[in-house]
């Protein structure tokens, strides 16, 4: 096991000593760092979303921001602004940053703000920079976005397009957590009232980080695994294919090329965790229902059936073979 292996197992380690019964985000989380991708948590309220992501940050020792989408906000809440200042006398514009500015954003209840201001946050996911004006300014090396949004308000929410979920490495559902989960949760904020709060142990040092990232693209991946990733997103697209399942009822639009992409960097750092050199079918499997289950668009008859995306993506599992 490499030190960048070790680092990022204590990280896993730490985050989860703050959020109980959530392992699957906190892994997926780590993916997303690992991979330089954007996640979308999904959850009911109180199922710490916001503390699993405040968690990471502050174990990593990363600058943290926080916006809260709301239906009045703007998109230079997001970005930052010019602001108009007098320098000895003379007019200037000063470019104030905004929260987008940060390692790790959390961009709290998306689906709040009208599509003007989710879509601010789209030059930043996908290029690491931001442009306000005429002048484009980078991002920090390590930035992600992590958003979350309730699946059950829908009440004056604006939802999220297609394009944009696209843009999400994957999407995470949170559920509540089980009984012996609950009351240690209780007790763990019962410790934490005289305290600030988290606090973690051990911090990683963003570089450690890094080096993951450059161990994860070397990850070998065999031809074998690769046809296998790819045939799944396929599938989503023709569905016709498989005429012994139930695809083609369900699904109106499959997955787009950058599904493949995400499947590919996922399962590389799914192996790297693993504490693997080279990526499995199962590593494909492991993560194929965050990577593709919100790329997905669902027919009326599914819907009115009470079919889940999550339900298409068990259908695909079973039946696009390996190999």
């Amino acid at each position: 096991m490499s030190q960048a292996q070790q680092d990022i197992a204590t990280l896993y380690q730490q985050v989860s000593r703050s959020v109980i019964g959530q392992s699957h985000v906190v892994k997926s989380m780590i993916i997303g760092m690992l991979t330089g991708g954007h996640l979308l948590l999904e959850g009911l309220p109180g199922t710490a979303k916001t503390r699993s992501i405040k968690a990471l940050a502050q174990t990593i020792k990363a600058s943290f921001g926080r916006i809260q989408f709301t239906p009045d906000l703007l998109p230079s809440d997001v970005t930052g602004t010019d602001v108009y200042q007098e320098v000895d006398g003379k007019p200037s514009l000063t470019f104030q940053a905004g929260p987008v500015f940060n390692s790790i954003v959390l961009a709290d209840e998306i689906n709040r703000a009208p599509a003007k201001v989710q879509a601010a946050l789209l030059e930043a996911m996908a290029e690491g920079t931001l442009t306000v004006g005429d002048i484009t300014h980078k991002l920090p090396e390590i930035f992600m976005v992590l958003a979350t949004q309730n699946p059950i308000e829908q009440e004056g929410t604006y939802p999220l397009p297609e394009a944009q979920m696209d843009r999400f490495l994957m999407k995470v559902n949170v559920d509540y957590p089980d009984f012996d989960s609950e009351l240690s949760i209780v007790k763990l904020v019962r410790g934490e009232e005289n305290s600030s709060g988290f606090t973690p142990e051990q911090t990683i040092n963003i570089e450690h980080i890094l080096t993951g990232r450059k161990e994860v693209q070397h990850i070998h991946v065999s031809e074998l695994v690769e046809r296998y990733l790819v045939s799944l997103v396929i599938a989503t697209r023709q569905p016709e294919k498989y005429p012994n399942s139930k695809l083609s009822q369900w699904l109106t639009a499959g997955a787009s090329p950058r599904a493949s992409i995400a499947l590919d960097k996922c399962a590389r750092a799914h192996a790297w965790l693993e504490g693997r050199d080279f990526a499995e079918p199962d590593d494909v499997r492991a993560i194929a229902h965050q990577v593709l289950a919100h790329r997905l668009i669902l027919s009326f008859d599914a819907i009115a059936d009470g079919i889940s995306a999550q339900d298409v993506v068990d259908e695909l599992l079973h039946h696009v073979l390996i190999g």
